[in-house]
């Protein structure tokens, strides 16, 4: 079982605790500010200097469609170019379910945590949650 812990002293560390063992900690290193805290108005550094649009290239996508059987649930870095592949039958898990429609997308700066996301959302209580929420 892994648990986190966070000390007063602002430290984390990542607990593993096996069945008869002694837990072994390992401490985490304090992720850096975001560039919202660190003065950039919730911009990046270069985007605050060059005064440009906050677009961030790396963001990920979960998305769920409205296949003719039912939802189909997935992850991509370029929504656009995905749903263009969903639509044209170049997906295998949706080529016989066409059409497809884009019902909701969740974007995420994270890719881990997208992952994470779309693997709930296809687990059997982030079912229930996507049909009662979307």
């Amino acid at each position: 079982m892994l648990y986190l812990e966070t000390w007063w002293s602002g430290l984390t560390y990542l607990f593993a605790k096996e069945a008869g063992r002694k837990p072994s900690r390992v401490r985490i290193s304090p992720s850096p500010p975001s560039p919202a805290v660190a003065g950039y108005g919730g911009r990046s550094p270069q985007v605050a200097r060059e005064g440009g649009r906050s677009y961030n290239e790396n963001m990920w996508y979960v998305y769920i469609l409205k296949c003719k059987d039912g939802p189909y649930t997935g992850c991509t870095e370029d929504l656009k170019e995905r749903m263009e592949r969903h639509k044209n039958g170049h997906v295998p898990a949706t080529k016989d379910r066409r059409p497809v429609a884009l019902e909701n997308y969740f974007a995420f700066a994270d890719k881990f945590k997208a992952f994470e996301f779309e693997k709930y959302l296809k687990s059997g209580s982030g079912r229930a949650f996507a049909i009662k929420h979307f």
